[in-house]
């Protein structure tokens, strides 16, 4: 399987994937057209359906573009979204696999940073949207730290060799955090570095894995004595919920 990041807007990343082989592409995530059509004219792939995993403006605002330019392509999203995912056409849902182009795409629903957020667990990679970000995770815009929780913890019982594939380039910022919630901890260090190294190349720091977000993302790491010490609560989303809230004052 060929994935190709795309950035979009400012921070943003849309995904071409292409099985072994094969010049057919999914896109995942289109936030505007324009850079999706340059890639895929650069790469010579030819799009045959568009995947998203929320609802929000800035991982959908292409669908209508590209269908425009394309044809009548199928818009996966999960069924919950549907009338808020622009051009939508088919309803996902979690235990009914998608086969599109030679890919098998495993739906997870995984609310929490909307009510209708899907991760998509393709081969060994799963694309995560903005519910499980590389050191961190999404802001709650449509649910409770206990229902985000729980999604997250679905995604840290994923194989530890998964890949992982977010919306957005926020790791280095993620790290930054995470080093104040466990500044003992080596393997947050080690990743920082390893990121801004990445940034400095002009490179994307997508294609973490689910051990090395176990061993470095703070919302993960809600059961860490580490990470309890500082953000101290009866429950682990009570937990969740404190380390959350400072990420939202962080700067």
């Amino acid at each position: 399987m060929r994935i190709l990041p795309v950035p979009c807007l400012s921070d943003n990343y849309a995904y071409l994937v292409a099985a072994d082989g094969r010049r057919e592409a999914i896109v995942i995530d289109p936030s505007e057209a324009e850079p999706i059509v340059a890639a895929l004219d650069r790469e010579q792939l030819r799009l045959v359906a568009i995947v998203n995993t929320h609802h929000h403006h800035d991982h959908v605002g292409g669908n209508e573009a590209l269908r425009q330019r394309y044809g009548d392509l199928p818009v996966y999203a999960h069924a919950s979204d549907v009338g808020r995912v622009p051009a939508q056409t088919e309803h996902v849902e979690e235990g009914k696999p998608v086969e599109i182009a030679g890919l098998t795409l495993r739906p997870l629903h995984v609310p929490g940073h909307t009510l209708g957020a899907v991760s998509y667990c393709v081969e060994d990679v799963v694309f995560t949207g903005d519910t499980l970000f590389i050191g961190g995770c999404g802001r709650m815009f449509e649910g409770t730290p206990e229902v985000m929780h729980a999604s997250l913890s679905k995604l840290a019982a994923l194989p530890v060799h998964m890949r992982v594939f977010c919306g957005h380039e926020y790791t280095v910022n993620n790290l930054r955090f995470a080093e104040t919630v466990e500044p003992e901890n080596e393997a947050i260090r080690k990743k920082l570095a390893a990121a801004r190294a990445a940034r400095e190349r002009g490179e994307p720091t997508v294609g973490s894995t689910i051990a090395e977000e176990l061993a470095t993302n703070p919302f993960l790491r809600c059961s860490e004595r580490s990470v309890q010490a500082r953000f101290p609560g009866p429950t682990l989303p009570d937990v969740f919920a404190a380390v959350r809230r400072a990420k939202d004052d962080y700067r």
